[in-house]
This record gives structure tokens, C-alpha cells and sequence, in this order.
């Protein structure tokens, strides 16, 4: 098998790179920049080949899909900061990214028939009440730009092809790039206490174990829509904050705080962002480890 996947400077791609390499799968990397500008740790990734590629250009992409002609594309690029995709000047950019660079690699996997699998978001929903969304919710309500534009990918796969896994994920850590364990890690070391959103409701994911359940997917048939997150229990970011200063070792106080009293967002944000994830066990897919699980292994490694 051959994996075309896009986004490879970022937390995600990068993992799923190396989870290919580690099964013997061959992988090619794509991102924006001339070369891989990624995590240079001595990973397969590093190693793997590149193609440099801006998934807004039509015909690039159609060109490096033709040419590559993968049997499946994992499409991890995507525009994710979320406040910065509420200024105006930005918004056409997000969706040019979030939505047409989706469409035209949806329309490129088609042509040479390989499967595709999206990397999605529970922005998608309002986050309204506490039941957990069911992957096959049709009940779409963004609050914001960026779950707007998320949505408009979603369409964009489900519209263009049959052969299509779309992947909703939420509250994302990894080695690679910026992310929440990182800027609190990083804001506990200077600062005496942090303030920390309690009534936001949902469970971390940890890209390296959730690169080894996408790769399992596209080795399979078994297409749709799915929730993908860590095990371990529905948790705020107040709660998951608590868990991260105490693996660290940090004595940073934390004050719980709503949404309304933190007040510094541009972009809102989903309070229910509980994923049903029952539909992987359903298929046959092998469930992720906890997120405290998932915590532990990962701090001593952003520590080294």
C-alpha cells in the first residue's frame, strides 16, 4: 500500500508518518513548506519522501496525486488556530484551506480511486447539553469560523467520494508542534498560579495513539463517520490541567473558572464537546489508551 499524507509538519501527520514507516508502509509526506520543516528528531518521518504542496492550488494537487497515485490519503493539513480564524482578513484563507484545499484533495483521490480519510473536529457541533455526540449526528451547528470551515471539508468528502473515513477528534497533544499541555507546562514554570475553563467538557487526544488507529482504518473498508479520542473519562481543562501539573511535578495553583469569567477568546467555544466513541469498538477498532495513560508517557518525552 501507498499513504499520501498531507499536514506532515504538524502534530498529527508527523505521527502518522512514523506509525507507517514502523509497519512497513510506504508513507510520502506533503506540507506547504519547500522542504519537511517539522520535528527533526531522527524520526522515519524525516527520512520518508516529500512533496512539497499548497492543497489551495487545484492543479498541484491534482499533479502530485497523479503523480504520487496513492492508494489512500490521510489529509491532516488544515488551518487550526481558532481565534485567529475570527479576523475578517483571515476568514478567506481558513476556508480556502479548511474547505476548497479539502475539495480539491477529495477530487484528486477520486481520479486515481484511493480512499481517503479527514481529520475532523467537535466544532462541528454547538455543544449544547451533555449528551456525547454520535459520529452519524447530522445535527451541525459550528459556533465559530474555524468549525465552519471544518464542516465545509466534511462535506467536501462526503460529497466527493464513497470511499471516505472522516475522523472527529478533539483537545489534540503531541510531540510536534504547539498544543495545551505544552502552553500550560510552559505558563506553570513562570507563573505562581494559572486560570483554567471548568465548564468545558470533553477528552484529550494524543496524536501518537491516535496514528496508530488511522492507520489501522485505511488498511480497512470499513468507511464512515467515527469519534476518535483517548479513553479515560470526560474531563475539563481545569481537570486535565490538575493532571498535568501532578505528572510534572509543578505546584503551580489552579483556579477553575468558567468560560464567561475567562472571557479572553475571540472565537467560542463548544462547552459539550463529548464524542460517543462506541462505533470504533462496533467496526472492529481497537479503542485508545487513557488519557492519563496517554499524559504520562508523553510529558517525560517534551521534557527530555
Amino acid at each position: 500500500m501507498k499513504v499520501l499524507v498531507t499536514g506532515v509538519a504538524g502534530q498529527l501527520g508527523h505521527d502518522v508518518m512514523n506509525e507507517l514507516a514502523k509497519r512497513g508502509i510506504e508513507g510520502i509526506g506533503s506540507d506547504i513548506a519547500p522542504e519537511y520543516s517539522g520535528e527533526q528528531d531522527g524520526s522515519p518521518v524525516t527520512k520518508m519522501p516529500y512533496k512539497s504542496l499548497d492543497i489551495t492550488d487545484k492543479a498541484a494537487v491534482e499533479a502530485v496525486i497523479a503523480e504520487v497515485n496513492p492508494d489512500a490519503v490521510i489529509h491532516c493539513a488544515a488551518w487550526t488556530a481558532v481565534d485567529l480564524a475570527e479576523d475578517e482578513d483571515k476568514q478567506g484563507k481558513v476556508n480556502a484551506i479548511n474547505c476548497d484545499g479539502t475539495r480539491n484533495i477529495a477530487e484528486a483521490a477520486k481520479k486515481c480511486d484511493a480512499k481517503m480519510l479527514y481529520i475532523s473536529t467537535d466544532y462541528v457541533f454547538d455543544g449544547q447539553g451533555e449528551k456525547p455526540w454520535e459520529p452519524d449526528c447530522k445535527d451541525y451547528k459550528p459556533l465559530n469560523v474555524y468549525g465552519k470551515s471544518k464542516l465545509g471539508g466534511e462535506l467536501a468528502v462526503s460529497e466527493t467520494l464513497d470511499k471516505f473515513f472522516i475522523v472527529r477528534i478533539a483537545w489534540v497533544f503531541g510531540k510536534n508542534g504547539k498544543n495545551f499541555v505544552k502552553t500550560m507546562l510552559n505558563v506553570g514554570k513562570t507563573h505562581d498560579e494559572v486560570r483554567v475553563v471548568c465548564d468545558q467538557i470533553g477528552t484529550p487526544t494524543y496524536t501518537l495513539d491516535l496514528s496508530v488507529l488511522l492507520v489501522d482504518m485505511i488498511l480497512s473498508d470499513k468507511y464512515g463517520y467515527y469519534h476518535a479520542t483517548n479513553e479515560g473519562g470526560y474531563i475539563s481543562w481545569y481537570d486535565f490541567t490538575c493532571e498535568i501539573y501532578r505528572i510534572a511535578g509543578l505546584k503551580t495553583k489552579i483556579t477553575p473558572v468558567t468560560t464567561a469569567e475567562y472571557g479572553i477568546s475571540k472565537a467560542a467555544r463548544p462547552f459539550n464537546s463529548r464524542l460517543d466513541k462506541s462505533k470504533l469498538v462496533e467496526n472492529g477498532f481497537k479503542p485508545l489508551p487513557t488519557w492519563q495513560d496517554a499524559l504520562e508517557r508523553y510529558i517525560p518525552l517534551i521534557n527530555e
